[in-house]
Protein backbone atom coordinates (compact mmCIF):
# COMPACT_ATOMS: atom_id res chain seq x y z
CA UNK A 1 0.00 0.00 0.00
CA UNK A 2 1.07 3.56 -0.60
CA UNK A 3 0.60 6.51 1.77
CA UNK A 4 -0.01 9.85 0.05
CA UNK A 5 1.03 12.76 2.26
CA UNK A 6 -0.61 16.01 1.12
CA UNK A 7 1.18 19.10 2.41
CA UNK A 8 -0.38 22.51 1.60
CA UNK A 9 2.25 25.22 2.00
CA UNK A 10 1.97 29.00 2.17
CA UNK A 11 4.95 31.12 3.25
CA UNK A 12 6.64 28.40 5.30
CA UNK A 13 10.14 28.79 3.88
CA UNK A 14 11.62 28.81 7.37
CA UNK A 15 10.05 25.43 8.19
CA UNK A 16 9.62 23.50 4.93
CA UNK A 17 12.99 21.71 5.13
CA UNK A 18 12.28 20.72 8.71
CA UNK A 19 8.82 19.27 7.99
CA UNK A 20 10.07 17.27 4.99
CA UNK A 21 12.97 15.89 7.04
CA UNK A 22 10.63 15.10 9.92
CA UNK A 23 8.22 13.17 7.69
CA UNK A 24 11.05 11.28 5.97
CA UNK A 25 12.29 10.12 9.36
CA UNK A 26 8.96 8.51 10.26
CA UNK A 27 9.23 4.73 10.42
CA UNK A 28 6.33 3.23 8.47
CA UNK A 29 5.38 -0.47 8.32
CA UNK A 30 7.59 -2.43 5.90
CA UNK A 31 4.82 -2.91 3.33
CA UNK A 32 3.89 0.80 3.21
CA UNK A 33 5.52 3.11 0.66
CA UNK A 34 4.94 6.86 0.56
CA UNK A 35 4.74 9.89 -1.65
CA UNK A 36 4.81 13.58 -0.83
CA UNK A 37 2.32 15.79 -2.66
CA UNK A 38 3.41 19.33 -1.79
CA UNK A 39 1.29 22.24 -2.99
CA UNK A 40 3.03 25.61 -2.84
CA UNK A 41 -0.03 27.82 -2.59
CA UNK A 42 1.27 31.08 -4.07
CA UNK A 43 3.95 31.67 -1.44
CA UNK A 44 5.63 35.07 -1.55
CA UNK A 45 8.63 34.17 0.62
CA UNK A 46 11.46 31.73 -0.21
CA UNK A 47 9.25 28.62 0.00
CA UNK A 48 9.42 28.06 -3.76
CA UNK A 49 13.22 28.28 -3.79
CA UNK A 50 13.47 25.83 -0.90
CA UNK A 51 11.10 23.36 -2.57
CA UNK A 52 13.06 23.51 -5.85
CA UNK A 53 15.86 21.66 -4.05
CA UNK A 54 13.61 18.58 -3.92
CA UNK A 55 12.79 18.36 -7.62
CA UNK A 56 15.00 15.31 -8.04
CA UNK A 57 13.64 13.47 -5.00
CA UNK A 58 11.65 10.45 -6.28
CA UNK A 59 9.28 10.54 -3.29
CA UNK A 60 8.33 14.19 -3.72
CA UNK A 61 6.12 15.91 -6.27
CA UNK A 62 5.67 19.66 -6.06
CA UNK A 63 2.85 21.73 -7.53
CA UNK A 64 2.78 25.53 -7.57
CA UNK A 65 -0.12 27.96 -7.87
CA UNK A 66 0.38 31.48 -9.18
CA UNK A 67 -1.49 33.03 -6.26
CA UNK A 68 -2.71 32.09 -2.82
CA UNK A 69 -6.01 30.24 -3.31
CA UNK A 70 -6.44 28.79 0.18
CA UNK A 71 -5.92 25.49 1.95
CA UNK A 72 -8.97 23.78 0.47
CA UNK A 73 -7.88 24.47 -3.10
CA UNK A 74 -4.40 23.14 -2.31
CA UNK A 75 -5.86 19.94 -0.86
CA UNK A 76 -8.08 19.50 -3.92
CA UNK A 77 -4.98 19.69 -6.12
CA UNK A 78 -3.43 17.04 -3.90
CA UNK A 79 -6.48 14.79 -4.35
CA UNK A 80 -6.16 15.11 -8.12
CA UNK A 81 -2.44 14.31 -8.20
CA UNK A 82 -2.01 11.54 -5.62
CA UNK A 83 -1.46 7.90 -6.54
CA UNK A 84 -1.72 6.30 -3.10
CA UNK A 85 -4.20 4.10 -1.26
CA UNK A 86 -4.23 6.02 2.03
CA UNK A 87 -4.28 9.81 2.33
CA UNK A 88 -3.00 11.92 5.19
CA UNK A 89 -3.10 15.71 5.33
CA UNK A 90 -0.11 17.39 6.96
CA UNK A 91 0.12 21.09 7.75
CA UNK A 92 3.57 22.53 7.10
CA UNK A 93 3.80 24.42 10.39
CA UNK A 94 4.72 21.45 12.64
CA UNK A 95 1.85 22.00 15.07
CA UNK A 96 1.16 18.31 14.39
CA UNK A 97 3.82 15.64 14.91
CA UNK A 98 4.47 13.24 11.97
CA UNK A 99 5.69 10.65 14.47
CA UNK A 100 1.97 9.93 14.98
CA UNK A 101 1.62 8.54 11.44
CA UNK A 102 1.97 4.86 12.43
CA UNK A 103 -0.87 5.03 14.94
CA UNK A 104 -3.02 7.03 12.50
CA UNK A 105 -2.75 4.55 9.65
CA UNK A 106 -2.83 1.42 11.82
CA UNK A 107 -6.66 1.17 12.05
CA UNK A 108 -6.89 1.43 8.25
CA UNK A 109 -4.17 -1.16 7.63
CA UNK A 110 -5.88 -3.56 10.05
CA UNK A 111 -9.28 -3.02 8.44
CA UNK A 112 -10.83 -1.41 11.52
CA UNK A 113 -11.72 1.84 9.75
CA UNK A 114 -11.75 3.68 6.44
CA UNK A 115 -11.54 7.14 8.04
CA UNK A 116 -9.30 8.04 10.99
CA UNK A 117 -8.94 11.39 12.76
CA UNK A 118 -6.13 12.35 15.09
CA UNK A 119 -7.65 13.85 18.22
CA UNK A 120 -5.77 16.61 20.00
CA UNK A 121 -8.17 16.36 22.92
CA UNK A 122 -7.66 12.64 23.47
CA UNK A 123 -3.90 13.11 23.24
CA UNK A 124 -1.45 15.82 24.30
CA UNK A 125 -2.38 19.39 23.43
CA UNK A 126 -0.01 22.21 24.36
CA UNK A 127 -0.20 26.01 24.15
CA UNK A 128 -3.77 26.09 22.79
CA UNK A 129 -5.53 29.26 23.91
CA UNK A 130 -8.66 28.88 25.99
CA UNK A 131 -10.75 30.70 23.41
CA UNK A 132 -9.60 28.27 20.70
CA UNK A 133 -10.31 25.29 22.92
CA UNK A 134 -13.83 26.57 23.62
CA UNK A 135 -14.44 27.13 19.89
CA UNK A 136 -13.34 23.56 19.16
CA UNK A 137 -15.57 22.17 21.89
CA UNK A 138 -18.55 24.07 20.46
CA UNK A 139 -17.82 22.67 16.99
CA UNK A 140 -17.59 19.13 18.35
CA UNK A 141 -20.88 19.44 20.25
CA UNK A 142 -22.64 20.81 17.18
CA UNK A 143 -21.32 18.06 14.91
CA UNK A 144 -22.27 15.35 17.37
CA UNK A 145 -25.80 16.70 17.72
CA UNK A 146 -26.26 17.03 13.96
CA UNK A 147 -25.01 13.52 13.19
CA UNK A 148 -25.48 11.57 16.42
CA UNK A 149 -21.71 11.10 16.41
CA UNK A 150 -19.08 10.95 19.14
CA UNK A 151 -16.27 13.09 17.73
CA UNK A 152 -13.83 14.87 20.02
CA UNK A 153 -11.89 16.85 17.38
CA UNK A 154 -13.73 17.69 14.15
CA UNK A 155 -11.27 20.47 13.27
CA UNK A 156 -8.10 18.39 13.49
CA UNK A 157 -5.66 18.67 10.60
CA UNK A 158 -4.84 14.98 10.87
CA UNK A 159 -7.56 13.49 8.72
CA UNK A 160 -6.51 10.09 7.35
CA UNK A 161 -8.62 7.98 5.04
CA UNK A 162 -8.66 5.46 2.25
CA UNK A 163 -8.57 7.03 -1.19
CA UNK A 164 -11.72 5.04 -1.95
CA UNK A 165 -13.58 6.97 0.78
CA UNK A 166 -13.51 10.04 -1.48
CA UNK A 167 -15.60 8.33 -4.15
CA UNK A 168 -18.74 10.36 -4.78
CA UNK A 169 -17.54 13.26 -2.64
CA UNK A 170 -17.15 16.65 -4.32
CA UNK A 171 -15.37 19.34 -2.31
CA UNK A 172 -16.94 22.73 -3.05
CA UNK A 173 -15.75 24.88 -0.14
CA UNK A 174 -12.88 27.34 -0.01
CA UNK A 175 -10.17 28.18 2.50
CA UNK A 176 -10.41 26.33 5.85
CA UNK A 177 -14.04 25.18 5.46
CA UNK A 178 -12.66 21.92 4.07
CA UNK A 179 -12.20 20.69 7.64
CA UNK A 180 -15.95 20.63 8.32
CA UNK A 181 -17.12 19.89 4.77
CA UNK A 182 -15.14 16.66 4.43
CA UNK A 183 -16.26 15.51 7.88
CA UNK A 184 -19.92 16.18 7.14
CA UNK A 185 -19.69 14.33 3.84
CA UNK A 186 -17.94 11.33 5.38
CA UNK A 187 -20.66 11.13 8.03
CA UNK A 188 -23.44 11.54 5.46
CA UNK A 189 -21.95 8.63 3.52
CA UNK A 190 -22.19 6.51 6.65
CA UNK A 191 -18.53 6.33 7.61
CA UNK A 192 -17.79 5.97 11.31
CA UNK A 193 -14.80 8.17 12.07
CA UNK A 194 -12.22 6.36 14.20
CA UNK A 195 -10.23 8.67 16.49
CA UNK A 196 -6.73 8.12 17.87
CA UNK A 197 -4.83 10.38 20.31
CA UNK A 198 -2.12 12.61 18.86
CA UNK A 199 0.35 15.26 19.99
CA UNK A 200 -0.27 18.92 19.21
CA UNK A 201 1.64 22.11 19.96
CA UNK A 202 -0.17 25.30 18.94
CA UNK A 203 1.73 28.19 17.48
CA UNK A 204 0.88 31.89 17.68
CA UNK A 205 -0.05 34.34 14.93
CA UNK A 206 3.40 35.84 15.34
CA UNK A 207 4.84 32.42 14.58
CA UNK A 208 2.68 32.19 11.45
CA UNK A 209 -0.64 30.67 12.54
CA UNK A 210 -3.13 31.41 9.75
CA UNK A 211 -6.52 30.54 11.22
CA UNK A 212 -8.52 33.50 12.55
CA UNK A 213 -12.03 34.10 13.90
CA UNK A 214 -13.50 34.86 10.48
CA UNK A 215 -12.20 31.57 9.10
CA UNK A 216 -13.27 29.72 12.25
CA UNK A 217 -16.84 31.01 11.89
CA UNK A 218 -16.89 29.90 8.24
CA UNK A 219 -15.73 26.45 9.31
CA UNK A 220 -18.50 26.28 11.89
CA UNK A 221 -21.12 27.40 9.35
CA UNK A 222 -19.86 24.67 7.04
CA UNK A 223 -21.21 21.98 9.38
CA UNK A 224 -24.73 23.34 9.03
CA UNK A 225 -24.46 24.24 5.36
CA UNK A 226 -23.24 20.84 4.23
CA UNK A 227 -25.44 18.92 6.68
CA UNK A 228 -28.52 20.11 4.81
CA UNK A 229 -27.01 20.46 1.34
CA UNK A 230 -27.94 17.88 -1.27
CA UNK A 231 -24.40 17.85 -2.73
Amino acid sequence: MKLSIIIPVYNEGHLIDKIITKVKQVSLPADITREFIIINDGSTDNTGDKLANYNSDPEIRIFNTNKNLGKTNAIKIGFEKLTGDIIIIQDADLEYDPDDYPRLIDPIIKGKASVVYGSRFKGQSEKMKIVNRVANILSNITANLLFNAELSDINTCYKVFKCSALEGIKITSKDFMFETEITVKFLKKGYKIYEVPIRYTARTKKEGKKINWFKAIKMYWGMIKYRYSVS
